[in-house]
């Protein structure tokens, strides 16, 4: 099947488990009323008023149908831009929406059958009539929930479809598409999509699509960061080496024996510790397109954010933009923070990773060196003081 029917238990069509089995990374799945009688947490004008933020990632993308052109705009944008736009061929898109708007973050719990840390952000664009940013693949996995409106998707399921750009454009778009499957989505309505299926949406009509994403970093990505951190704890006295050279039969070739040590000198760099290649993994996955964290306040000195937190019934609320996931070492857990590692007990790093809200009693109950790295979490930006209702 690659069009179900949610029902009021499984807002997937299916037990997740069978999800998970028979179309995670593997072929896409159209859910109809995956979210019934669905209310979109935010308005087109909110999106036009997010995208002209400086700190926001924007884009609108306009077709011109008669010559086929597109053209690519990045924000942030002015608010005169928006009245001028026309009624039709253009879309307005904006990343880390989730970040912003506490409604739209809200959306994540219902994906929380994935690692939190597998998610990328909410994505959400704006589509005038006939909008549309061209026939194109992903390389991650992603959930297109329609918001308002309606957008009409096609996609190529078929076996090896072609995947060649076309050159004449800046946006990646398919020199080829040709659809296997053609549909409406109404409001909540939602298509999951794995890597590379190529697929094409055109808004019927003025519509809001939210794009749940997935982080999969390159191979190029991981292996970039991979060799910085080996190079940065490199041993100098690790080198090449060739206490068991014989006499060459050519001085100046490089034979097989000596491209085999070279092997064994980067062999020897290798993360062999899985605690050491773990942590730094946390590290990578974590770190978030080097977005600043800080609040713009300065910090206060602790024992007033203490006092506050048993007194005043202060909470301290985490950055949005604060990536944060834990793993189990083998002495003690880690705690990872947007690139950042914090050595504590595992009850802690596992509490503190879904707190988005440490109040008194979650404070209380971490243990010494957890409250640490919370206050140097709260120094650096990645918390902020939020004091109770009755204290404004």
């Amino acid at each position: 099947m690659i069009e179900v029917q949610a029902t009021p238990k499984h807002f997937l069509g299916m037990p997740v488990a069978t999800f998970l089995r028979d179309y995670w990374h593997k072929k896409p799945l159209l859910i109809r009323q995956a979210f019934p009688a669905f209310v979109s947490p935010i308005e087109p004008e909110d999106l036009a008023g997010l995208a002209c933020e400086e700190a926001a990632l924007s884009r609108i993308v306009q077709h011109d149908r008669k010559r086929d052109r597109w053209t690519l705009r990045t924000g942030p944008f002015a608010e005169e831009d928006f009245p001028g736009m026309p009624d039709h061929d253009w879309s307005l898109l904006v990343q880390d929406v989730d970040k912003w708007d506490p409604d739209v973050r809200a959306l994540l719990a219902h994906f929380d059958f994935l690692p939190r840390w597998r998610i990328d952000d909410i994505m959400i664009s704006f589509a005038a009539t006939g909008g549309s940013v061209g026939a194109h693949v992903d390389h991650y996995d992603v959930f297109l929930l329609q918001a308002k409106g309606q957008r009409r998707w096609q996609i190529d399921a078929g076996p090896n479809p072609p995947q060649d750009f076309r050159d004449d454009v800046e946006l990646k778009l398919l020199r080829e598409f040709t659809p296997t499957h053609d549909w409406v989505l109404d409001p909540g309505d939602m298509l999951y999509l794995p890597p590379l299926v190529p697929h094409h949406g055109v808004a019927e009509n003025p519509c809001l699509t939210i794009s749940v994403g997935t982080r999969a970093p390159s191979s190029a990505e991981l292996i970039s960061d991979y060799l910085d951190t080996l190079v940065e704890g490199a041993d100098e006295a690790i080198r090449y080496h060739d206490q068991d050279l014989s006499p060459p039969k050519d001085a100046y070739e490089i034979d097989a024996d000596a491209m085999n040590r070279v092997v064994e000198a980067l062999n020897a760099l290798r993360m062999r510790d899985p605690d050491r290649l773990g942590d730094w993994f946390g590290r990578f996955i974590t770190n978030y397109r080097s977005v600043d964290v800080t609040s713009g306040e300065p910090p206060r000195p602790r024992i007033e954010v203490e006092f506050d937190l048993t007194h005043r019934d202060a909470a301290l609320e985490r950055h949005p933009f604060s990536r944060m996931a834990w793993r189990r070492a083998k002495r003690d857990g880690r705690l990872f923070v947007s690139g950042a590692e914090y050595a504590m007990p595992v009850r802690d790093a596992k509490r503190l990773a879904a707190a988005e809200q440490i109040d008194a009693k979650i404070y209380a109950s971490l243990s010494q060196v957890a409250r640490d790295a919370v206050f140097d979490l709260y120094e650096s930006g990645h918390y902020v003081v939020s004091l109770g209702e009755d204290e404004g």
